[in-house]
This record gives structure tokens, sequence and C-alpha cells, in this order.
């Protein structure tokens, strides 16, 4: 079955989405940025595939004990009850 179908599938997919992402920005901060710099008071745009990977990455850093924690769950779930 496909992992889009699968629910615990989809949340394990989605988690290291989450955890590779955060990783990559912890490694090399400007990744996601495309190189841009920004000027003094200004934001840059994130838009499409980067941007989406930028949202990621931000949800694994502001939220990286709970994300630790549903990583832990998942891994639990996966090698004792699947």
């Amino acid at each position: 079955m496909s992992a889009i179908f699968d629910f615990s599938s989809l949340l394990t997919v989605i988690l290291l989405l989450i955890c590779t992402c955060a990783y990559l920005r912890d490694m090399r901060p400007t990744i996601f940025d495309g190189g841009q710099i920004p000027k003094p008071g200004e934001r840059l745009k994130r838009s499409g595939v980067t941007g989406f990977l930028w949202k990621m990455s931000r949800i694994g850093e502001r939220l990286s004990p709970y994300v630790g924690v549903s990583c832990a769950v998942m891994a639990i779930h996966i090698l004792f009850f699947k």
C-alpha cells in the first residue's frame, strides 16, 4: 500500500521530512533561501518547494521536543506493533 493512503506511513514520511529539513537547515542555514541575502528590514519571499521545505525546517526547530517524542513513539510503533 502506498504511504499516501496508510495513515501510519504518512505520519512517518511527514516526521522524516520535518527532521531532515531541520537537520539540513542546521548544517547549512541558507540552503532554503536560494543564496539570497535580505536587505535590512526586508523579508525573503519563500515560495514553491523551497518555501515548503523552509516551513518544515521551522516546525522542526521550534517544536523540536514534540517532534523528537513523536519520532520515538513512531519508532516504537513500527518496531513492535506493525
